[in-house]
């Protein structure tokens, strides 16, 4: 009985151990992946940091002393890429800034002299003799910047009405009359001096009409916000719709293009609320060589149709670069081209914070690959290589890049890092397009420019343009004719 019992507390206690051995490995667990998420969270943060008060350049070092290249040297007969590397610049010493002169500062505004003669007659006097003196020489004694306020003139342009005089004695006396250029608006005392004034202040300073008419009222014009507002609509509609609409049609003859989105708020609108989402794409043409085209086009939604849309009449067969969007699937009959920037982007964020040369981490070896392409197009244009050449490099130096780029996309393993899975599940779904720029050396390898455009502006590309023509002053006739010329 004293061995059975002896056995039945054996048993008891292995399976206590058992227990004990199943729940430490229970919390283990649970500890490993608490810290897995506590380093995501460390690595958000980092993130957020880095977004919001950090550098947002995403240029990196890629080559560092000693340290293993993962790509091959270029061939010998061209030597190897120029790559960007650290370098140590000593500290200058501190010296004081030279102030610049008035001359230097305000060198490219008009300058006029002024003679001082405040001297009395008796004070020009010579001491000695008391005889006047005479003048021998000036000198530069002071310079002062002078503000002269904007002025209002009403110009009253008055027609010459011409006749024969050796048929004035007939019964049909022919006239002819001189009516002059015609007016910017129809039936409007606005000048183009006075609009681009106007739209100047509105939206490049951001001064709105009704200001505008109280700064009118101070130089006794009463010039309504309500005709400025009808200034502005009908003079976009009459000269800018037309240019805008010519330069559509010459956008989509070309063979490449690119297209990007971005939400923008408006107010007012009808049948919406302010707070709903409203969108402005930017369409411009790749780099072909060609004048660049660039339209903007307001939708109040994002569908894809608007795209589809915008290009309808397009011939097929056309390079689009744009980004991941699925709305884009809806412009059919296109050779969608992949943009590496956005790669290259997601990578760099899912790089932690303080790995960012760790060449053991996946996200800085995707990166490298990347970084590896744009070197090369970098080197394609400082060698000046016509679209014909670069296509055939692209080939032979880009390809393998890429192939070795899919290989490794296959076999990398994310681990808990959920910006690293974001990264390549958005790799993985532009796979189909990851070389279609390698078809033509006229294919971009990013959608860099588009998004320039599109971060730079967010005015109204008609207000824009009208900005531009009504600064023309001498020019309004040619516009004329051109805006009639064009509407053929």
């Amino acid at each position: 009985m004293a061995n059975s019992s002896k056995d039945i507390q054996l048993i008891e206690l292995k399976d206590m151990i058992a227990q004990l051995n199943t729940t430490i490995k229970t919390l283990m667990e649970t500890m490993n992946r608490q810290q897995a998420e506590n380093d995501n969270l460390k690595a958000e943060l980092a993130w957020f940091r880095q977004k919001y008060f950090g550098a947002s350049s995403e240029r990196r070092i890629v080559d560092i002393a000693g340290q293993l290249n993962l790509f091959e040297s270029l061939p010998e007969e061209e030597g190897p890429v120029e790559l960007i590397e650290p370098e140590v610049i000593p500290a200058p010493k501190k010296s004081r800034k030279k102030k610049p002169t008035l001359a230097e500062q305000f060198k490219d505004i008009p300058t006029r002299q002024v003679k001082v003669d405040t001297l009395t007659d008796e004070e020009k006097a010579c001491p000695i003799c008391q005889t006047q003196m005479v003048p021998i020489g000036t000198e530069l004694i002071r310079s002062e910047i002078v503000y002269t306020p904007p002025k209002l003139e009403r110009i009253e342009y008055m027609a010459t009405t011409y006749s024969c005089q050796v048929c004035k004695q007939t019964e049909e006396v022919p006239f002819v009359k001189d009516n002059g250029t015609p007016a910017l608006i129809s039936g409007s005392y606005v000048s183009e001096s006075l609009l681009a004034y106007i739209i100047y202040r509105k939206y490049g300073l951001y001064i709105p009409l009704y200001r505008q008419e109280q700064d009118f009222l101070q130089m006794n014009a009463p010039i309504s916000r309500t005709s400025m507002a009808h200034w502005i609509i009908t003079a976009g509609i009459e000269y800018i719709q037309p240019m805008y609409d010519f330069f559509h049609r010459e956008l989509l003859k070309r063979r490449f293009l690119m297209m990007d989105e971005t939400p923008i708020q408006v107010l007012k609108e009808e049948d919406r609320r302010a707070q709903t989402k409203s969108y402005l794409w930017v369409v411009r043409t790749g780099e072909d060589g060609l004048n660049s085209i660039i339209l903007y086009n307001y939708t109040p939604t994002r569908a894809g149709e608007n795209a589809k849309q915008f290009l309808r009449g397009i011939e097929p067969g056309f390079y689009l670069m744009a980004d991941a969007y699925q709305g884009y699937n809806k412009v059919n009959e296109t050779k969608r081209c992949c943009c590496f920037a956005h790669i290259r982007r997601y990578l760099l964020e899912a790089i932690p914070k303080g790995h960012e040369k760790d060449y053991t981490h996946p996200a800085v070896q995707g990166v490298l690959y990347c970084n590896k392409l744009f070197e090369y197009e970098r080197t394609y244009k400082e060698k000046g290589l016509s679209y014909k050449q670069i296509g055939n490099r692209r080939l032979k130096d880009q390809k393998p890049v890429i192939e070795g780029f899919l290989a490794w996309v296959n076999q990398v393993s994310p681990g808990d890092s959920a910006k690293l899975k974001k990264a390549i599940t958005y790799i993985k779904n532009r796979r189909d397009f990851l070389m279609t720029y390698l078809e033509d050396g006229r294919c971009s390898l990013s959608n860099y420019h588009s998004k320039l455009v599109m971060s730079a502006t967010y005015i109204n590309p008609f207000i824009n343009a009208l900005f531009i023509i009504c600064t023309l002053h001498n020019h309004l006739s040619h516009l004329i004719e051109f805006k009639n010329s064009i509407k053929s």
